[in-house]
């Protein structure tokens, strides 16, 4: 046990286990159906499977589905999908708060019987308004002393389709002037006629998620209700239902600080606002913080996992740097990711001495470090070539060394060869060079033991295959985007214009055939996964994370931009 992860939590689950209060324990991961996940639920789903794994128990994964109006099978299915990639199983168990409709209704009516529960006629407004404050009591409602023969009844007619949405609701008669808001005669059952995605019209009375929550927990036989700080202060009544009904069990509910991250948001309501109003394309697009976007950009289950539990848990909220995610993410590919050359930024090279029409093919292994690692594949080498623009300069600084006129270079697995020449458009643009060849250099290193500190990727004119590759960056270009300096400003002012470039590059003929899902990195400029937009004539590249770039770093510094923000 001393080699896992320990944190206050798990210091709980031990005590427990220690003091015989548990023999196994449950967890459970609650998801409301009206959204996609996004990086900080998995930081839920990683500890609620994480230390139910870790302790020999189970995690059930149950779905908070008690607003018909805002719920979804298709938010079902992609919650699903996202915790099985992320490498978690529930087995059998499954569940749904509305399986417990019926058992949560005859405990409201139980409540009742017992004079803890009322029917109130006021409306939400009147509710809110004679709630009080944090230093001023309620006003107890008018209806609170009904007799339980009147709650009863008026209660059973609610449930009967009787009266119409918003006109009653049931409350626990708990204590007015309670200095925890949340004991203030909370409500227990809205009416909304609204069809469940589950129940269908089978029910027109709901209950809060604060009544489903801890008797849904109970029912399961949850031992440890891990929840985020925002219901720290909900606790109370979570305790006051369980102590007041009947229930099989009595959970224990625990809270940790929630995950907040640089340069993203997290809330649901502004992810929303994102999709709707097109400033991202879905909510799988590549920027967005949610476990679909994260896959399809090409993130791994495992670095997320990493992430996680590197982030650990912790009592109080803190925000973590996103450079951590980027570095788990590039930790784990650089281990997984095949090698291969694109060019994303093509300027044509001709190796003026080298034979037309000749083909040779270098082995090329797809690990270098590793070579029998997962093989190898034949690389072209023909006497036209793509480069990167970027590894051209015609003056170049000092410590610059790639490609300059008269500069000898390193072609990876290939030759050394020389610029000679450079050809210019009318506005004076570099749209080609010419270079030399040393064939004694064969596979890159010089008979004579000259030295050549330069090596660039390369891909042959003749061979290499179009490609769209899409350059992801942070969606924000402000650590806190909700840190804005305009009046009337809000987090879409931090928006960065630059964080999607589409560029034609041109790929290695090996990638012929990828399929979505494959992930590669791209020698000497970053990590890539195809997208599912890709077509056998046309593939598609999503950036995951670039590599760091020395060079880069050191252009940035001489034009005065200041440190090098994050990987880029």
């Amino acid at each position: 046990m001393s080699s896992q992860p320990t944190d206050f939590i798990r210091e709980i689950i031990e005590a427990d286990l220690a003091s015989g209060k548990h023999e196994s324990i449950v967890t459970r991961f609650p998801p409301e159906p009206n959204g996609y996940l996004h990086i900080g639920h998995a930081k839920s789903i990683v500890l609620n499977f994480g230390v139910a794994e870790q302790y020999g128990g189970r995690c059930h994964l149950r779905f908070d589905d008690t607003n018909p109006t805002k719920e979804e099978m298709e938010y079902v299915e992609s919650i699903t999908e996202d915790v099985r990639w992320l490498g978690f199983d529930w087995g059998e168990h499954l569940h749904f708060a509305s399986d417990y409709f019926g058992q949560l209704y005859e405990w409201a009516e139980h409540l009742v019987r017992e004079g803890l529960a009322y029917v109130d006629d006021q409306s939400a407004e009147e509710i809110r308004a004679t709630r009080g404050t944090l230093t001023e009591p309620g006003t107890p409602s008018p209806w609170r002393d009904r007799s339980v023969e009147e709650n009863l009844d008026l209660l059973r007619r609610m449930k009967a389709g009787e009266f119409p949405d918003g006109s009653r609701v049931l409350r626990a008669k708990i204590d007015m002037a309670a200095p925890n808001l949340n004991l203030r005669d909370p409500v227990l059952y809205r009416i909304l006629h609204e069809a469940h995605h589950r129940t269908g019209s089978e029910w027109c009375i709901y209950p809060m998620y604060d009544f489903a929550h801890g008797q849904s927990d109970a029912i399961e036989g949850i031992t440890h209700s891990l929840c985020t700080l925002e219901f720290e202060n909900h606790r109370p009544l979570y305790d006051w239902f369980l102590e007041h009904l009947p229930v099989p069990h009595r959970p224990r509910q625990v809270e940790f600080a929630r995950l907040n991250l640089t340069y993203t948001v997290l809330s649901k309501r502004k992810l929303l606002r994102l999709v709707e109003e097109g400033h991202v394309n879905g909510w799988d697009d590549p920027r967005m913080p949610t476990i679909s976007g994260l896959r399809r950009r090409g993130s791994t289950p495992e670095s997320i996992r990493t992430f996680c539990e590197r982030v650990g848990v912790a009592r109080r909220d803190s925000t973590v740097d996103v450079a951590l995610l980027e570095w788990a993410v590039r930790d784990h590919l650089n281990l997984t990711a095949r090698r291969v050359m694109g060019v994303l930024r093509p300027l044509k090279v001709v190796i003026e001495n080298y034979p037309e029409g000749q083909v040779e093919h270098f082995d090329a292994p797809y690990f270098p470090d590793d070579p029998p690692k997962m093989g190898s594949r034949k690389v072209p080498f023909t006497r036209e070539l793509w480069v990167e623009r970027t590894d051209f300069m015609e003056d170049p600084p000092k410590k610059f060394w790639r490609l300059a006129p008269g500069r000898e270079v390193r072609l990876r697995w290939a030759y050394l060869v020389t610029c000679t020449g450079v050809v210019k458009d009318d506005e004076g643009n570099v749209v080609e060079l010419r270079c030399t060849y040393d064939p004694e250099t064969r596979g890159g290193n010089a008979p004579d033991g000259r030295k050549v500190r330069g090596t660039i990727h390369w891909v042959s004119a003749a061979h290499g295959i179009p490609a769209e590759v899409r350059l992801y960056d942070r969606l924000f270009d402000r650590p806190d985007p909700d840190r804005v300096d305009g009046e009337g400003e809000d987090f879409l002012a931090n928006l960065n214009p630059h964080s999607l470039e589409v560029v034609e590059a041109v790929v290695e003929a090996s990638l012929a055939g990828v399929a979505p899902g494959e992930r590669f990195q791209f020698e000497r400029t970053g990590y890539f996964c195809v997208d599912p937009d890709s077509t056998p004539e046309r593939p598609v590249f999503n950036r995951t994370v670039p590599l760091r770039d020395s060079w880069a770093k050191i252009e940035r510094q001489m034009q005065g931009r200041g440190k090098e923000r994050g990987t880029r």
